[in-house]
């Protein structure tokens, strides 16, 4: 403690014998009170060092400074001409800043911003004893007016507008709040005149805030929906009206006014409309998709993925709208040959693209296209339409209609089976299957080898005795299936439809198999639209349906495990945990293992929001899992006679293989039933790997067994792979579950790749604060989540890192802190995180240890880091604190930008 409390003057004069030439020294504070004059010429620098900000707070911690009497009592400061002085040259550096409130509270501390502020009021001569509510500020000089107006800040309302819209994020109802003080705020920025620079509101962000909270409120203000471009988009979207919405933007791509960003945010809006049933906003979207693709052609930028989809299958009416907004973006006479070539370009684009001859030849007759294009770029766009309307006059005859079939057989076989294997018309299926079986008596559902219905079904239908009937149900299905695997959930319905009026006039079996397979798809249509982002609970009917196959009890009836597992799947994610866990026929729990698997899940989660975690159930599935994941061991004779133990990756002892169990894993989207999952994965990893150091942590561990009876039956690279493949899956889902990203990162931690582990546990930091706006709650940044990412640092060598975050710790750990300066072969940028560093003790040790080494520049950098007014240990231990988490705040978003 001795050599760190070395005193600073006699390690100056060390340092300027020993090290290597120094920037040259600030000017010191009593300079200026020994001439006057020298602060006027140093404020009128182009960079004044000390800052005007730096000469405030030495200047007023000099004339604020306690004295000692005689009695080595402490007295308040003296009134006497030094101090009066230092004080005056303080206003006068506040002056050289106008005033300007926001430098003045970004630089100073609240204890010395009140101190100067209150030097004001007294050198302004406002009238002492009396309220400032109370004063008539037209009878005061302009002096004393401006002093209260600044103390008040009866002006930048902006303030209080601030602090309420970020409160609105918790409470939606305080908007109102903000935009009547954001209201009132501009109202007075009118009345001042251009003399009042001390009123430094920015008028651009008032604006901002304004408009932000008239949307945010519904508020409507007629008068500046004519004024504004944002006041009239909000204007059209608040009344429907999107025939003026679509021709402002139209107007935009001439004027350029609106953001980008802006408009692409109006059309996703509409889009999510249009996703949830409102069919009315399908043209308006294609409309304002196709104004953006102008603009963004216009700007040089990339065309949307929604607008390639669109061109897919443009309409005629699509294209002509197209080709109007193109026009009309190029009306200006000033429009530079730039954006002429841009728009070419984008003409050209829109050529090739267009597989329908009819359209690509609309475009090229446009006026646009003669005037923009090139006689070169015409002549070989028009050849390649050609060339396209040749080919398809030829290729694209179409097959001929079954109702155009003549009586004869004009027609071969061959045609039929074609039309056979295209066609998704029911009836049409059922002509052509007809005319087939007059032709030739063979079984037609072996037409195309890739027409599969699932194996459980295969005897049932081939035992049809009626040709036409079997082949027409098999060929149903399989048509049925494919249209379910590539999503055309429409055509599948039609087809199963079809094929269920079919079966029920003959067999009740295969009615409920149809009625089954049915169910299957409605499921998967319905979880499809939820993975899109619809997430509206299922229609009751469907959920009834559900639990009507979960309790079936009919016999000798074909069932394929994936109707259950998807139904299991559809349960657990819309929480009917309650219906698995009690109303499951035992029969079927025994028969199919996903409603097995499912009721033990149910019943594990059910219990978990409650007082009493379950143990019983969960220790069920604890050893349903564990078995899913053990080896299986064989005894094998070699050829010498002796016996050897072989290990097969796969238990057959085991309800499902564990590659059937992650596919059933990844079907799952609820995040107490995957948080759930994880858990187990994460205590059953603890245990495999048996390290107690290097755990990984999850919510809900203590629910599962802490110990395993049969260790060496488990498959320790099965568990871990299955774990990390579980969590990336659901941080796929929800990339911004803080429990999900520090287990994550654990797992990263624990196979010693550091940085990725930096990069999730900050990560969990960030979507818990606010992007560290606010701080990390302490049960997410607990004592060992700092010391692993200390440790991270230290092993990337970021011992600046290291150091800073000791910080961070309960207690500070000032050994590991130490060591870590000690460190000469540092990968960050070192002395540039000084300013991080609010513990006193640490920014000693670096002066010291700069010093130590002959680092001037660096010594300097920490000698101007402790001093800090707000470090100063004197002060209330709140300005301490908020010392603190300022750089608490600023060092994790520094740190964000490196790993993110």
């Amino acid at each position: 403690m001795v050599l760190v409390s070395m005193s600073v003057e006699a390690a100056d004069r060390e340092a300027l014998s020993c090290s290597r030439p120094c920037t040259p020294p600030q000017a010191s504070w009593f300079e200026f009170l020994l001439d006057p004059s020298l602060l006027e010429q140093h404020l009128q620098g182009p960079h004044p060092d000390p800052s005007p900000v730096q000469l405030i707070v030495q200047f007023l911690e000099q004339a604020s400074k306690p004295s000692v009497n005689e009695q080595n009592q402490v007295q308040p400061p003296a009134d006497n001409r030094r101090n009066r002085t230092l004080k005056l040259m303080a206003l006068k550096a506040a002056a050289h800043l106008t005033w300007d409130l926001k430098v003045l509270e970004k630089g100073l501390t609240i204890p010395v911003l009140n101190m100067l502020l209150n030097e004001l009021l007294c050198v302004s001569r406002v009238p002492p004893g009396v309220k400032h509510v109370d004063l008539d500020l037209s009878t005061l000089p302009p002096t004393t007016a401006m002093a209260v107006l600044v103390y008040n800040r009866w002006s930048v309302h902006y303030d209080l507008g601030g602090i309420y819209f970020q409160q609105g994020c918790s409470d939606p109802s305080v908007y109102e709040k903000a935009r009547e003080h954001f209201r009132m705020a501009r109202e007075l920025l009118t009345k001042l005149d251009s003399s009042a620079s001390f009123c430094c509101v920015d008028e651009q962000r008032l604006a901002g805030y304004w408009s932000a909270c008239k949307t945010l409120t519904g508020a409507s203000d007629p008068s500046e929906s004519q004024h504004t471009p944002y006041g009239q988009i909000s204007c059209f979207m608040r009344n429907h009206d999107y025939g003026a919405l679509i021709e402002a933007f139209i107007r935009d791509n001439v004027t350029f006014i609106l953001p980008n960003s802006f408009r692409h945010s109006i059309q996703l809006e509409l889009l999510h409309k249009l996703q949830q049933g409102d069919r009315a906003l399908e043209e308006v979207c294609h409309k304002l998709c196709v104004c953006n693709a102008v603009r963004d052609a216009l700007e040089g930028g990339v065309l949307s993925v929604s607008f390639h989809q669109l061109l897919l299958k443009p309409s005629k009416n699509t294209i002509s709208f197209l080709l109007e907004v193109c026009a009309r973006s190029m009306d200006k006479e000033h429009r530079s040959e730039t954006c002429k070539r841009k728009m070419a370009l984008f003409i050209k684009t829109v050529c090739n693209r267009l597989e329908d001859v009819s359209l690509a030849f609309m475009v090229s007759s446009h006026k646009l296209f003669m005037e923009l294009l090139q006689d070169e770029e015409k002549k070989i766009l028009m050849e390649q339409t050609r060339k396209s309307s040749a080919t398809v006059n030829l290729s694209a005859k179409p097959l001929p209609s079954f109702y155009d079939i003549p009586a004869s057989t004009s027609v071969n076989i061959s045609q039929l089976e074609q039309q056979l294997i295209l066609s998704l018309d029911p009836r049409h299926i059922r002509q052509i299957l007809i005319e087939l079986q007059g032709m030739a008596e063979r079984p037609f559902w072996r037409v195309n080898s890739k027409w599969e219905v699932p194996v459980d079904y295969v005897n049932v239908i081939l035992a049809i005795k009626d040709n036409l009937t079997r082949d027409l149900v098999y060929i149903l299905m399989a048509k049925g299936l494919h249209c379910i695997s590539i999503k055309d959930f429409a055509h599948a319905c039609q087809l199963f439809t079809a094929c269920l009026e079919l079966v029920t006039e003959f067999s009740p079996k295969l009615r409920q198999v149809m009625l089954n397979e049915l169910l299957l798809m409605e499921v998967r249509g319905h979880e499809a639209g939820a993975a899109e982002g619809n997430m509206e609970r299922p229609p009751p009917d469907l959920v009834s349906r559900v639990r009507g196959y979960l309790e079936m009890r009919i016999h000798d009836l074909p069932l394929r495990q994936i109707v259950g597992e998807e139904c299991v799947v559809f349960m657990l994610n819309w929480r009917e945990n309650e219906y698995l866990t009690l109303q499951v026929p035992q029969s079927l729990v025994n028969s199919n293992p996903y409603i097995k698997l499912g009721q033990l899940i149910a019943s594990t989660c059910k219990e978990l929001p409650g007082p009493k975690e379950s143990r019983r159930m969960a220790k069920e599935l604890w050893e349903v899992v564990v078995q899913i994941c053990s080896v299986s061991s064989q005894h094998k004779r070699s050829s010498d006679g002796r016996v050897s133990l072989l290990k097969l990756r796969e238990s057959s002892l085991g309800i499902l293989p564990r590659s059937k169990f992650m596919t059933f894993m990844k079907k799952l989207w609820e995040p107490l039933v995957l948080t759930t999952l994880i858990s187990l994965f994460v205590r059953l990893h603890n245990i495999v790997r048996d390290d107690i150091v290097n755990e990984v942590t999850a919510e809900h561990i203590s629910i599962w067994p802490s110990s395993l009876a049969n260790l060496q039956s488990v498959d320790v690279e099965a568990v871990v792979v299955t774990l990390k493949e579980l969590v990336n899956y659901a941080l796929s889902l929800n990339p911004n579950n803080q429990s999900w990203l520090c287990t994550q990162a654990d797992i990263y931690f624990v196979s010693s790749q550091y940085s990725a582990a930096m990069h999730y546990y900050l990560q969990a930091g960030t979507v818990c604060s606010d992007y560290f706006t606010k701080p990390v709650p302490p049960d997410v940044y607990t004592d060992q989540v700092l010391k692993r990412m200390i440790k991270c640092c230290s092993l990337l060598n970021c011992h600046t890192q290291v150091a800073v975050l000791c910080q961070f710790l309960r207690e500070v750990d000032y050994m590991t802190a130490f060591k870590a300066l000690q460190e000469q072969n540092s990968h960050d940028s070192m002395d540039s995180f000084y300013g991080y560093i609010w513990d006193v003790t640490i920014l000693e040790y670096l002066t010291y240890i700069h010093h130590k080494r002959g680092e001037g520049d660096k010594r300097q950098v920490a000698i101007k880091a402790i001093g800090q007014t707000e470090l100063n240990s004197s002060n209330p231990e709140e300005v301490l604190q908020l010392a603190a988490q300022k750089r608490k705040k600023k060092f994790l978003q520094a740190l964000a930008k490196l790993y993110f």
